[in-house]
């Protein structure tokens, strides 16, 4: 079979396993990104990841991770979901953690995408990632022509906009590779305008995220710094507001993954229950979720620091 075939085949595969989008690109050395990344770093905008210091030369070059790869597959998968919380006064959880912790869910569609790529065209050497790698996938994404990276740094596509996952397959098989898709941003600068810590570059696409509400809500041990206060806007875990005011996202539809429909009790729960959560209500809340990486204490932290803005 041929190249073009089998990136036919993989294609409508994807599709058919409910992956939003897919493309492909070549894997080389990413030489343009990797001047990004090291003066981003050296800019401290990084905070407290450390990891993300961590195998530079694996962030920036595939045949690193995956020895004779040839093709990197990209693909995306929805999350959106319009729900809101029932108590407008409650503390917020970003969309993308309503379900169950997305790695799992995602990983499993790829799983099956790389058993249908081994059975009908040929067993590969390749591994699959669900942002738990040094992998640069936003700028695979952009590189296989999913979309283009926003001014809030996002992967955004004029089609649905930016509620999706990104995953990818590093592989050594030959494929047809895409080509990246132009920015629409324009001179939009809703994002920029929107955050209300001042997390993204006046000019846009730079992110500073050591000031980015989700890094303050996930990444950080740490107290929350009290410079701060009163610019949290209600988040308790991650933030959708670049997301939000984004033009592009009234084209956003909902998913159909059940794994992602939150469970009851979350949507339903008061700004009191909030602020008297306790571990065996966290645990049963959070159960497979993504939430749970803050661990209970992070997220009392988070409930605690805005009941005091």
């Amino acid at each position: 079979m041929s190249s073009s075939l089998h990136t036919r085949l993989i294609k409508e595969k994807a599709k058919e396993l409910g992956f939003l989008s897919i493309g492909i690109s070549q894997a080389e050395y990413m030489e343009p990104e990797a001047r990004r990344l090291e003066s981003w770093l050296n800019a401290g905008h990084h905070g407290e990841m450390h990891y993300m210091a961590n195998h530079f030369d694996k962030r920036v070059d595939p045949t690193q991770l995956v020895p004779g790869a040839r093709s990197v597959i990209s693909l995306s998968y929805n999350y959106h979901n319009p729900d809101k919380q029932s108590d407008p006064d409650a503390p917020k959880i970003s969309q993308y953690a309503y379900g169950q912790d997305y790695h799992h869910v995602v990983k499993d569609h790829l799983r099956a995408l790389v058993e249908y790529i081994e059975e009908e065209i040929r067993p590969i050497e390749g591994r699959v990632f669900v942002d738990s790698a040094p992998v640069l996938e936003r700028d695979w994404a952009r590189r296989s022509g999913l979309g283009w990276i926003g001014k809030h740094t996002l992967l955004l596509t004029k089609q649905v906009g930016s509620y999706f996952f990104l995953a990818e397959i590093i592989s050594d098989l030959e494929l047809d590779y895409d080509q990246p898709t132009a920015d629409h941003c324009g001179e939009c600068t809703r994002c920029i305008d929107a955050c209300p810590t001042d997390a993204i570059s006046p000019s846009g696409y730079i992110m500073d995220g050591s000031r980015c509400i989700s890094y303050l809500t996930i990444e950080l041990k740490e107290a929350i710094p009290s410079e701060f206060k009163d610019q949290m806007e209600g988040w308790m875990f991650g933030c959708d507001i670049c997301q939000e005011v984004c033009p592009w996202n009234r084209f956003a539809t909902r998913h159909s993954e059940p794994a992602f429909e939150p469970k009851e009790k979350l949507l339903q729960m008061s700004q009191r229950e909030w602020t008297e959560l306790t571990q065996e209500v966290f645990s049963r809340v959070f159960s497979k979720s993504a939430v749970k990486r803050t661990k209970y204490k992070g997220l009392k932290r988070n409930i605690d620091f805005l009941q005091n803005e």
